[in-house]
């Protein structure tokens, strides 16, 4: 379920809600942005009501993510709630689905679907804006290219961080889109005569 870097995502920009009745159980539907492992305990703290019968819960931080089952039988909340965050195409966010029990089993695909629909409603309404994955990198080339640099820079649309020279000549740290990198690095080669380099920065 790891999410490819370079694909455009979604940010939650408000505390979603959603509730629902399946055949009598009431599945209560919790999402917030969260930036950290510390804003995920806090949410849930905020959200788990003990007097419920379950509170199920996924979260998505990058390329880090965990989900729990509180109790249903493995596989049918908390992985059904990943799902439906990777569906959806959310990035930093914890969703937390809290069951009221009615008195009525649904069955393993029952409760997958449960799970993931209800989740999935959620925020198919909420709030979100595109996030643009990008890295930082550092362009190394002779004094004589700076020109030519600077307009590839402007072409494209990047982010110039800071700029600075040494002994061998320019430095500039940039910021740019993850799906423009193979973009920048040819159009560096070339309008360098290939002099110029580009380095991620860690």
């Amino acid at each position: 379920m790891l999410t490819p870097p370079d694909k455009p995502l979604l940010k939650l920009l408000q505390k979603a809600h959603y509730a629902v009745e399946i055949k009598h159980s009431r599945f209560v539907v919790h999402a917030a942005y969260v930036a950290s492992l510390a804003d995920t305990l806090k949410f849930f703290e905020q959200v788990k009501d003990d007097s419920a019968t379950h509170n199920c819960w996924a979260y998505r931080l990058g390329q880090s993510y965990r989900f729990a089952d509180d109790g249903e039988p493995a596989s049918t909340a908390g992985k059904p709630i990943l799902a439906a965050i990777d569906g959806q195409g959310f990035d930093r966010i914890m969703v937390i689905v809290t069951r009221y029990y009615g008195g009525t089993k649904l069955g393993v695909g029952g409760l997958i679907r449960a799970y993931g629909g209800s989740t999935s409603r959620c925020l198919q309404q909420a709030q979100s804006e595109t996030i643009i994955p990008s890295r930082r990198g550092i362009i190394r080339a002779p004094f004589s290219y700076t020109g030519a640099i600077h307009q590839t820079l402007a072409e494209l649309g990047v982010s110039r961080l800071q700029e600075n020279h040494d002994a061998d000549g320019l430095v500039i740290s940039i910021q740019i889109a993850t799906v423009d990198w193979p973009t920048l690095a040819e159009q560096l080669k070339n309008n360098s005569r290939g002099t110029a380099s580009l380095r991620p920065l860690a």
